[in-house]
């Protein structure tokens, strides 16, 4: 199987994570062994959002390691063309995986959303086995001068009628930027489903999400000590609208953060979400598996 160069050299910060795009490393940052295989969740659940081509190892290997564990299905989200068209690719191939395509925020921020590239992200949408747009939204963290500000908003604006036109869900990428994607979403009119990847917000987002039906996708930064204010998004969050994911390579969930994450480390997310709401690991799980369903009409 072709394997593409990684898109983006990482970081991780304490509420959320993301990657810089000033560089490329596959080890992503990340050091020592990868984690060992965690107890298996007895009802499967989906990984929300993953990027298997910044992942030492195949994809056979990552997904037979995910179904060792529960975790059935994954989706491989793209971030500039090279890697979108490789999700849409790497979708066609397997039946547990499904693909977003879009160019991530901090790429449009460069003036990587031509015209050509919305173009092929919006073929590339087309495809049956791209079951979302994304990851797209705002990043004033990595991007805080106006004029990439500006570029990414045009871009969001765009991606948001991609989502729309080819009937997609809408993955969002929110770092420093809540009001500002709230604001979009509601100028443009939102998609009918649409997810916030990674959520980094607190309950006052978690709250907004609910309101409009928004989901929210958990990572491993909720299970971090000092990210008290994600575990009150949680909280406020309805356990329909609750999703969970790992950003795999990065973002791994406690007590392995800074090693190497994968989807078989999803329920390390899912029983700290179970604990943090005194839910039912089964029944959550359950939900979850519910959720992603629905969210990415699979």
């Amino acid at each position: 199987m072709t394997s593409l160069q990684p898109a983006e050299q990482p970081d991780e910060r304490a509420s959320s994570g993301e990657r810089t795009v000033t560089g490329r490393s596959r080890d992503a940052g990340r050091t020592g062994e990868p984690p060992p295989l965690p107890e298996p969740l007895r009802i499967p659940v989906l990984d929300s959002h993953a990027h298997l081509d910044l992942m030492d190892g195949g994809v056979d290997d990552a997904l037979e390691a995910a179904r060792s564990v529960g975790i059935d299905t994954v989706v491989q989200v793209g971030v500039d063309l090279p890697s979108s068209r490789w999700s849409a690719d790497v979708a066609a191939r397997y039946d547990a995986v499904h693909a977003a395509v879009a160019l991530h925020p901090n790429e449009a921020g460069r003036g990587a959303a031509t015209d050509e590239a919305l173009r092929e992200v919006e073929q590339l949408a087309g495809l049956p086995q791209v079951k979302a747009v994304g990851e797209t939204g705002l990043d004033f963290f990595r991007t805080p001068e106006a004029e990439g500000q500006r570029l990414q908003e045009e871009s969001f604006r765009a991606h948001i009628a991609i989502a729309k036109a080819t009937g997609t869900t809408l993955v969002i990428h929110d770092r420093d930027a809540h009001d500002d994607v709230v604001r979009v979403l509601l100028d443009e009119g939102a998609p009918e489903r649409v997810v916030f990847h990674c959520f980094s917000g607190g309950p006052d987002l978690a709250r907004t999400c609910a309101e409009h039906g928004w989901w929210a996708s958990f990572a491993g930064p909720v299970t971090f000590k000092a990210n008290d204010d994600l575990r009150a998004a949680v909280l406020v969050t309805p356990v329909e609208l609750l999703l969970v994911e790992t950003d795999a390579p990065f973002l791994t969930p406690m007590p392995f953060r800074g090693r190497p994450n994968a989807p078989y480390l999803v329920p390390l997310t899912v029983r700290s979400l179970a604990q943090t709401t005194g839910t039912d690991l089964d029944a959550l799980c359950a939900a979850i598996a519910d959720n992603g369903r629905r969210a990415f009409a699979l």
